[in-house]
């Protein structure tokens, strides 16, 4: 009897650990992850990541952090009521070429653990920048009957 009335304990007490508030319980992000594709070194871009509030109560926003000093991140001030949308957004210097991958950690007021977010593309040279927008326009025109 002393057994099952410990369980029971352990489970009652437990539950609340079961039940965490977590980033994917609060939050529908329309996309984690935004490919800013090739853009000119030297010319910041920004993504802007759109979220839905899908608690029960309003979402607030307690920080919104790059993880390297080459992205700058600013987000929804206001706290964003239920079934209402809100934005994280963060701008990505473009002062390094090749390849980038940088992610932004979300902390939402009451909820447990962090939400990240990531953007991506590629910093190409002016020139090649320049012959890349090239190729595009010759590619997106239609071809003359």
């Amino acid at each position: 009897m002393k057994k099952i009335l410990f369980s029971l304990l352990v489970l009652a007490f437990s539950a609340p650990v079961w039940a965490q508030n977590t980033p994917d319980k609060v939050a529908k992000f329309k996309s984690d992850v935004i490919d800013l594709g090739k853009i000119e070194v030297g010319n910041p871009k920004t993504a802007t990541f759109y979220f839905s509030n899908i608690g029960a109560t309003p979402l607030i926003i307690e920080q919104a952090n790059p993880t390297c000093g080459c992205t700058i991140g600013d987000y929804t001030k206001a706290p964003v009521a239920k079934g209402k949308d809100g934005w994280i957004k963060a701008t990505y210097n473009a002062a390094s070429l090749g390849a980038f991958d940088k992610k932004m950690s979300v902390k939402f007021a009451g909820v447990d653990g962090i939400k990240d977010i990531t953007i991506k593309g590629e910093v190409l040279s002016k020139e090649d920048y320049a012959k890349y927008v090239a190729s595009s326009k010759k590619s997106t025109t239609p071809a003359k009957p």
